[in-house]
């Protein structure tokens, strides 16, 4: 399996690009791994929040395959405990899931027909957080999970 995360936008922070950057290259030990940033639509004044989710979509469409299992990122979704996402993350590797993307939205939300593309969606918390964050705390939420998986000591519970 291979799990690829879609980002919306570029990271501008340098701390939290610092930070992604540092689970991308652990998690790459257990999995291949990547972060696939796209651009924000251009013009976002002139369109309304639908027509900016489906420039986004767009945008995404170029990065995925119709084999591709998508998750997206959505406060409503269901949520995990760090064990119950390892065990979701095994359960995708065992029904041999090519490739599991994981899709943070902008801030807008997500297009009508992205959300007809997707296979589930999770939440990380039923709080708000910023996209640049939420991209670092999915990436260590994966490495976790595969600490987990090999009962390595990095998760204590």
């Amino acid at each position: 399996m291979k799990i690829t995360l879609i980002l919306n936008g570029k990271t501008e922070q340098p701390f939290l690009q610092a930070a992604l950057e540092y689970y991308v290259q652990r998690l790459k030990h257990y999995i291949p791994f990547q972060c696939i940033e796209i651009p924000s639509p251009r013009a976002l004044k002139s369109l309304t929040e639908a027509q900016v989710c489906e420039k986004e979509f767009e945008l995404m469409q170029k990065h995925l395959a119709p084999s591709d299992t998508l998750v997206l990122l959505d406060e409503r979704g269901k949520e995990y405990r760090s064990i119950e996402f390892a065990k979701y993350l095994q359960t995708k590797m065992n029904q041999s899931t090519k490739n599991l993307v994981f899709i943070c939205g902008g801030p807008y939300g997500f297009s009508e027909e992205l959300l007809k593309k997707v296979t589930e969606k999770i939440s990380l918390s039923r709080m708000t957080f910023s996209h640049q964050m939420v991209r670092v705390f999915l990436a260590e939420q994966i490495y976790r999970a595969f600490t987990i998986l090999r009962n390595e000591p990095y998760h204590h519970e």
